[in-house]
Formats: C-alpha cells, sequence, structure tokens
C-alpha cells in the first residue's frame, strides 16, 4: 500500500479546512464563544462537530497545506467561519448597546459588572438584556440552527479558493447597522419615558424653586425606567425572534454562490 505526500496532504486538509471554519464560527458566535466558556471547551466542541461534518463534506480541493493556494483556501474558511459568528453576535450586541442607553437615561450607567459574552465592563441594565437575549436564543434552538447552517454551508459554498466574494461581504457590513437600529428600538420607549419625566421636573422646578430636584428626581427617575423595563420586557421577545430569523436569513444567502 503506497501512500504519497498528496494523499497525505488531502486527508489532512479533509480534516483541517472544515475545522478552521468551524472553530471561527464558534469562537465568534454569541453563546459558544462567550467568555465564560473555557476555550478548551469550544475548541472540544470545534473538534468534536468537525469529526461528524468532514466526512459529509462533498469535496475538499487537492492542494498541499502550505501551498499559495493551500494557505488562501485556510484564509477563506476562517473568514467566513468569522463572518457567520459575526452575523448572529449583531443581535446581542444591539441588546447591549440598547441597555446602555436605557442604563444612561436611567443614571445608571456606572452601575456595571463584565459582560460574560464580550468580556468587558457593561451597565447591569445591558446585562439584564443580554440574559434575556442568551434564554431567548437557545430557547428558539438558535444554537441548534447555528450547528446545522454550519453543516450545510459546506454544499450551498463549498471548501475552494474562491471564498466570500465582495457582495457578500458588504451584506456582512450593511448588516452591523442592525446594531444601532435594533438598540434603539429597544430603548426607545425607555428615552420617550424619561424624556417626558425629566420635562415634567423642569416645570416643577420653575413653578417651585424650594424644591430640592436633585434629592427627589434620580430617585423618580430610576424607579420610573425600572417600571419602563418591566413594562417592555416582554416587547423584547418577538423582537429578538425577528433578528434571530433575519440573521439566519441573511446567513442562507451569504453561503450560496451564485
Amino acid at each position: 500500500m503506497n501512500i504519497s505526500a498528496a494523499d497525505i496532504h488531502h486527508m489532512v486538509g479533509a480534516y483541517l479546512w472544515p475545522f478552521l471554519r468551524i472553530g471561527a464560527a464558534i469562537g465568534v458566535a454569541p453563546v459558544f464563544g462567550a467568555r465564560t466558556v473555557p476555550v478548551r471547551t469550544r475548541l472540544a466542541l470545534a473538534l468534536v462537530l468537525t469529526a461528524v461534518v468532514a466526512p459529509l463534506v462533498p469535496a475538499t480541493p487537492a492542494a498541499e497545506l502550505l501551498s499559495a493556494e493551500g494557505l488562501l483556501v485556510a484564509a477563506h474558511q476562517i473568514l467566513i467561519g468569522l463572518l457567520m459568528g459575526f452575523v448572529l453576535l449583531v443581535v446581542f450586541a444591539a441588546f447591549v448597546l440598547g441597555g446602555q442607553v436605557v442604563a444612561m437615561q436611567m443614571g445608571l450607567g456606572f452601575a456595571s459588572l463584565v459582560d460574560p459574552q464580550n468580556g468587558v465592563q457593561t451597565p447591569m441594565v445591558s446585562q439584564l438584556y443580554v440574559l434575556l437575549a442568551t434564554l431567548v436564543f437557545l430557547a428558539l434552538d438558535g444554537h441548534l440552527t447555528l450547528i446545522q447552517v454550519l453543516a450545510e454551508s459546506f454544499y450551498t459554498m463549498p471548501i475552494d479558493a474562491a471564498g466570500v466574494g465582495t457582495a457578500g461581504i458588504w451584506q456582512v457590513i450593511l448588516w452591523g447597522r442592525e446594531i444601532f437600529a435594533g438598540a434603539v428600538m429597544i430603548a426607545l420607549p425607555a428615552i420617550i419615558t424619561l424624556l417626558l419625566v425629566n420635562l415634567s421636573f423642569g416645570v416643577l422646578t420653575r413653578s417651585a424653586p424650594q424644591l430640592n430636584i436633585f434629592a427627589v428626581g434620580f430617585p423618580v427617575i430610576i424607579l420610573s425606567g425600572y417600571v419602563v423595563i418591566m413594562v417592555t420586557l416582554w416587547t423584547a421577545l418577538p423582537r429578538l425572534s425577528d433578528f434571530v430569523e433575519r440573521s439566519v436569513s441573511l446567513l442562507t444567502n451569504l453561503l450560496i454562490r451564485g
């Protein structure tokens, strides 16, 4: 039985290139790529998924791993995985930014904790929204949908040196604006309500200058913010569901090579 160097490169590449795409997506995607998930756990999950998916991959290029073509293929697989993870990460980033806006309006911008998703300091209101988004994402089987899209991507966008086109990259860049659009939709009820509360205190201060607005205003604004969050929290569920569906639709269109 004679095994040539080309056969060895082909066998290694049959598992290495799918691993690069899967590992990049797992490392960036929400829930899987959270800072609270150990790196070894993410690596083990990527290896298990690669072992399951790699035998089902239609074909891999017959290129040497360390050649120019092989390195280009590897770079494209990492880019595809990063783009897939980034598309879903935008959903959580919108909730984080919306929570920051609400916290600043309430006067709770100083009350911050370490975000388990990104590992940075974020207000506690953002933590509430991120926790809600994580629970709803898991309840909607978003993690299973990501794995399914990953497996199907090897059929819709096979492993080769072509990779994602310029049009696909621009779609992902334009999708990034949804961070701000989604944050505004999440924080808009609190912004309007707290603006009316501040205007009311402004009128009250003009009519009763003896009133200590700082002693009364801050507790009322914080309490009003909590009430608004409690009342509008249920509206975040359909918004998150729609956000996830749109992100999956974008992934599907992104990974279809025309």
